[in-house]
């Protein structure tokens, strides 16, 4: 029953709503069915949801940890087969869900019956998207289908095997598959429909960019995602800064480009012409070695001397103009405090040293064409140009521009999803583990606070109008969420990247972390984390990226009594030296948290042509017997209110407040 005291339909704005509510639900029966349908919804078990991080660029063990989602599809083969089938044909099977293109070119070429393969093969398909599908409504399912197989899908999946008067007619259905020449198509469709159901939300916790060569193929796959978001790493925002216009965000991300020799991203990925830097390294680096300078390679692209010596000489180029243009924001920003980032006036460059800390260092590399000593943060005019020529290349490249728009389209600093906060790097605090304020335009900001006015000026700063002295204000921050020293994003107390490239001491690379990173162990401190961020710390977790999880030297990604939980475990092939594995991935479905370790991925071509899968491990972080629903999760809440609004109008329908609409006379 409705509560009559709580409800004043008579109010202008209820009936407003109640009335725009009556033009989807016209009539008491409609009304009805519509609150019977998401009632129902509430009690089915939640989707599985599968949070990645700190991608790096590594798209081919990216794309198969989606493809196989860490594990989900291999064990949902486990459980509809069990001890029916081999390891081998579990295997065969697995593969051909995972790239059922590839897979099928090979079959085709191997089988001698391919009739008999593709019967056996589609019956085998069909129990487990039967399997997958059985948590979700037939509504949802068939919004889900492909189009050129929808009807004949949805009839498979729903065939009863006790019937036996339909037993002839779904068998007469694959018959005809395979006689008409359509087998492959359905396979494909089926396995990918496979792959769609298994995962109902993706959640990606940063670091998308940089490193790794294929960034571009990464966002080409989110973007294409059934149902995606993303909390922006310090990498994001460096690349959404660029593509916004900021001229030191763009020689920072070329200068991560040539460092990784990782230069097909921009060129070939994005269309950014890197012409202009080559010819600009080639003229004032000609006779420089540029040692310090030199990429670092994934081990697996061979490169000619010439190559590497270009690159080289670009990036140590472009690393020249990134501190020059570091300068001007730095300037404009005194309460930025990053004084100490402005180094090229600390060198005595007759000496061939400099001045770090009260102590002088010998510099490993003296040779500065372009600097001029008596004002070494003054861009020559080949370099304004250089910046100029670039800075139009990357406002004109259409696919990062549409790429960036997805990003703000769908991510956000922080993100809190079914009782979880999600972010990338961390919550600035202070040594007493209190919220760090940080002033941004005179006025201190802290905590939850501080997070969303970044994001809100990280908006303006992509949309602004170029030129405008706000747009400036905001790139600028976009440069400070990469590098400043009370970043969210980034987490430290400088950014040595001078230090690593001039001074050989160790001592001066050291980058100092945030207090937060020795208060998240606590687990008081998450739980004030949680409440800053208004959720229960009795049922939530905070799912952190970032910085890497060294497991070889024993160290856990579980914190704080399991309050908090970081996921970032090497992706990034750059990272795995440390790590000793190669990324952890979260799995939280109806029954609860499992965190999956990952082994080093070889090859696409090896997981398709060798049937081998990413060696992984996984751990139940927790197990509820009693499986979460819909009901629980915040899709739920928002249903449950819909359902009160239906309630609203039923009632309004049924004491004439609102008239039912006579579907003839509209």
């Amino acid at each position: 029953m409705i509560n009559k005291s709580i409800l004043n339909l008579k109010t202008e704005n209820n009936l407003k709503y109640l009335n725009l509510l009556s033009q989807q639900y016209g009539t008491i029966n409609e009304a009805s069915t519509e609150i019977i349908n998401l009632q129902a919804i509430l009690n089915l078990p939640k989707g599985t949801e599968h949070f990645l991080t700190d991608i790096h660029g590594e798209y081919e063990p990216f794309i198969h940890v989606l493809k196989n989602a860490s594990g989900v599809i291999k064990r949902k083969i486990e459980d509809v087969f069990g001890n029916t089938l081999a390891e081998k044909e579990k295997k065969s099977l697995a593969t051909l869900i995972y790239y059922p293109e590839q897979k099928l070119d090979i079959v085709l070429k191997q089988e001698k019956n391919i009739n008999d393969w593709y019967k056996i093969s589609l019956y085998r398909l069909i129990e487990i998207c039967r399997y997958v599908s059985s948590k979700y409504t037939r509504s949802k399912v068939r919004k889900a289908l492909p189009k050129d197989f929808s009807y004949i899908i949805e009839e498979l999946l729903h065939e009863e095997p006790d019937r036996v008067d339909k037993h002839e007619y779904y068998g007469e259905i694959i018959k005809t598959i395979i006689d008409i020449d359509r087998a492959r198509e359905f396979i494909i469709a089926l396995s990918k429909l496979i792959q769609r159901l298994v995962i109902d939300r993706l959640h990606i916790i940063g670091d998308i960019f940089d490193r790794g060569p294929g960034a571009d193929i990464i966002m080409d796959t989110l973007v294409n995602y059934h149902s995606v978001d993303i909390q922006w790493g310090n990498h994001d925002i460096l690349w959404m800064g660029a593509a916004s216009g900021s001229r030191v965000c763009i020689a920072n991300v070329i200068r991560i480009c040539t460092r990784y020799a990782n230069l097909d991203t921009i060129e070939n990925g994005y269309g950014i012409n890197l012409l202009p830097l080559a010819t600009f390294a080639m003229e004032f680096y000609k006779d420089d070695p540029c040692k310090n300078f030199l990429p670092k390679f994934d081990g697996e692209t061979t490169y000619t001397l010439k190559e590497i010596e270009l690159t080289s000489q670009m990036h140590k180029a472009i690393s020249i103009i990134q501190f020059k243009l570091e300068k001007e924001i730095i300037s404009r920003h005194p309460e930025f405090n990053m004084d100490n980032r402005l180094l090229l006036d600390k060198i005595d460059y007759r000496e061939g040293c400099i001045h770090l800390d009260g102590k002088v260092y010998k510099l490993t590399d003296t040779n500065f064409p372009t600097i001029d000593p008596k004002d070494p943060y003054k861009l020559t005019p080949e370099e304004k140009d250089l910046i100029e020529k670039l800075r139009f290349s990357f406002l004109s490249s259409e696919k990062l521009n549409k790429h960036v728009r997805f990003l703000f389209s769908n991510g956000s600093l922080y993100l809190k999803f079914n009782s979880n906060l999600l972010y990338h790097g961390c919550i600035p605090m202070d040594k007493n583990g209190d919220f760090k304020k940080v002033k941004l335009e005179g006025k201190e900001y802290s905590g939850k606070a501080l997070l969303d006015v970044l994001e809100m000026i990280t908006r303006e700063g992509f949309f602004h109008r170029d030129g405008s002295r706000q747009k400036q204000y905001d790139t600028d921050i976009m440069w400070y969420l990469w590098s400043g020293p009370s970043s969210p994003l980034f987490g430290k107390e400088k950014m040595a990247t001078f230090e690593r490239y001039f001074v050989s001491e160790k001592e001066t690379h050291y980058e100092k972390k945030d207090p937060y990173y020795e208060f998240r162990d606590n687990e008081d401190i998450c739980n004030k984390i949680l409440l800053e961020f208004g959720l229960n710390p009795n049922e939530s977790h905070i799912i952190n990226g970032h910085v890497p999880v060294e497991k070889k030297n024993g160290e856990s990604p579980i914190k704080a009594n399991g309050k908090l939980m970081v996921i970032d475990g090497g992706f990034s092939k750059a990272y795995q030296y440390k790590t000793g594995m190669a990324g952890y991935t979260l799995i939280y479905n109806s029954f609860g948290l499992q965190l999956i370790s990952h082994q080093p991925f070889e090859s696409t071509e090896k997981a398709i042509k060798e049937e081998t899968d990413i060696l992984s491990s996984l751990v139940v972080l927790e197990h509820s017997t009693a499986r979460k629903r819909v009901a629980d999760t915040d899709i739920g809440i928002e249903l449950q209110k819909q359902i009160e609004d239906l309630k609203m109008l039923l009632f309004a329908y049924r004491k004439g407040i609102i008239k039912e609409r006579n579907k003839q006379n509209l």
